[in-house]
């Protein structure tokens, strides 16, 4: 059976209070989901988020509080990194990024310029310059300190590869692009707005149903949208809490995904340390509440399942760690052993 290699991303910079040492890539026991270490690539700054292109050969990273991207290839074999090469990005603390349905364009959002970048990829994996910048623009929530800036936080591809998505903390809404390969640019195509003060942070889909859930990072909430893959519209339809009604602490929203199967959302709070499960309606499409596990750490910044779904990693990026949960099939989360020590975590993906 092919290797499975795993790709972790760090925080390093005194600034994030990184303990990070740049990426670590380990190998996985697929039945015990056990990690272990096969390199460590330094000389990095805050590679805090990462992603594969769909052949295994190439990693790209955005670099928090920088401004730039970086392209790796891959060895198949060992799983081991080599830079190709680094492009800027067009603008300060790039915090998320993903490659088009094709591969041919990796597009990067910059968080704290309020700008996406598209950089098209080349034969060899690496990343050529972006040629005009999108400004994303709108109304800013009411946070004082949270919402000075459009702060837009993620750029995921739907599962069509139609839109890219793009939740706005600073501006409570979440906009959807399209991309003009001509012109190598994001072009809007549609916006719903979130309630005042709820921060949209990150999203993901439905793999079957035109579904779409928000997790709101500054109220700890989770949005429900209707989807329009024609034309990229979300339409709200329900809102609940990603934290137990008792829970009376201070916690924001940091990750979501749904699993494969589509019948459970998975997100993780950061204050209340938690990965919560919700279980979706198959005829709404809306939430209910079903588990939610400890961490094990401080700041579950990221988590992501392993390709097969058996396991469920956490980043604990103040914890220092990665803790491991096994996926039960009613979708439920047990603890394991595993238990990884690594500076400052922010990311996770594996090999394809």
């Amino acid at each position: 059976m092919k290797n499975l290699f795993a790709y972790v991303g760090s925080y390093t910079t005194p600034g994030r209070n990184g303990r990070g040492n740049g990426i670590n890539v380990y190998r996985i026991d697929r039945s015990t989901g056990a990690f272990n270490h096969v390199q460590h690539l330094g000389g990095l700054e805050n590679p805090s988020f990462l992603a594969i292109d769909r052949s295994g050969r190439f990693l790209y990273s955005v670099h928090g509080d920088r401004s730039e991207a970086t392209a790796f290839g891959i060895d198949q074999r060992t799983g081991h990194l080599s830079v190709i090469n680094r492009q800027p990005t067009g603008g300060y603390n790039p915090v998320h990024l993903a490659l088009d349905a094709t591969g041919s364009f990796l597009a990067v959002v910059n968080y704290g310029s309020d700008s996406l970048a598209v950089l098209p990829v080349q034969m060899d994996g690496g990343l050529a310059p972006y040629s005009t910048l999108t400004t994303v623009t709108g109304t800013l929530g009411p946070h004082r300190v949270q919402q000075r800036n459009m702060a837009p936080h993620h750029i995921p591809l739907d599962r069509q590869g139609r839109f890219f998505y793009v939740p706005c903390k600073g501006s409570d809404c979440v906009v959807a692009y399209r991309l003009d390969e001509k012109r190598r640019v994001l072009v809007e195509a549609a916006r719903v707005t979130a309630r005042p003060g709820a921060a949209p942070r990150h999203i993901d889909f439905h793999p079957r149903k035109a579904l779409a859930y928000v997790l709101n990072e500054l109220d700890s909430t989770i949005t429900s949208y209707r989807q329009d893959r024609r034309s990229g519209k979300l339409t709200p339809l329900q809102t609940v809490p990603s934290t137990p009604s008792e829970f009376t602490g201070y916690s924001t929203g940091a990750e979501i995904w749904l699993d494969r199967a589509g019948r459970h959302v998975y997100v993780s709070n950061r204050g209340h340390d938690s990965i919560g499960v919700f279980a979706i309606d198959p005829a709404k499409g809306t939430l209910m509440p079903k588990q939610w596990v400890p961490t094990k750490g401080g700041t579950p910044r990221f988590f992501a399942f392993d390709p097969a779904q058996k396991f469920l990693y956490v980043a604990n990026q103040d914890g220092h760690s990665i803790v491991t949960y096994q996926v039960g099939r009613d979708g439920r989360l047990s603890p394991r052993p595993v238990r990884v020590r690594v500076g400052s975590p922010a990311c996770i993906v594996f090999s394809r």
